[in-house]
């Protein structure tokens, strides 16, 4: 069998293809999460703060001298991906959750007859 075939027949099964859907959907799921947290939520935080842009907090380890650009930690970028983190996890944990939950019925349902 040619390694072209082969490829084929891997690239068609069901398996590869329900992948590649999933990774998509991952995409853009995680593009929604991002939106949450720096549109929504972190301004929420910042009016919380005091009017702060949270994405913006840094500490200047080197203030910029001549030609070279100041070197920042920016832990407020950090605090925003930290959040993306926890919100996308609580949302595949309910998801998880809930999928267990319909198992248990179908089992439940499949049970009885």
């Amino acid at each position: 069998m040619s390694v072209v075939k082969e490829f084929q027949e891997f690239a068609i099964k069901g398996n590869v293809i329900d992948m590649a859907i999933g990774i998509i959907m991952g995409g853009a799921f995680s593009k929604m999460v991002n939106s949450v947290v720096n549109d929504v939520i972190m301004p929420l935080v910042g009016l919380w703060l005091g009017g702060v842009n949270v994405s913006e907090l840094a500490i200047v380890l080197k203030s910029a001298t001549g030609g070279a650009t100041a070197v920042t930690l920016n832990y407020g970028r950090f605090v925003q991906t930290v959040l993306d983190f926890f919100i996308l996890a609580w949302c595949v944990f309910l998801m998880i959750k809930g999928i267990n939950l319909l198992r248990r019925q179908a089992e439940t349902i499949h049970a009885g007859t």
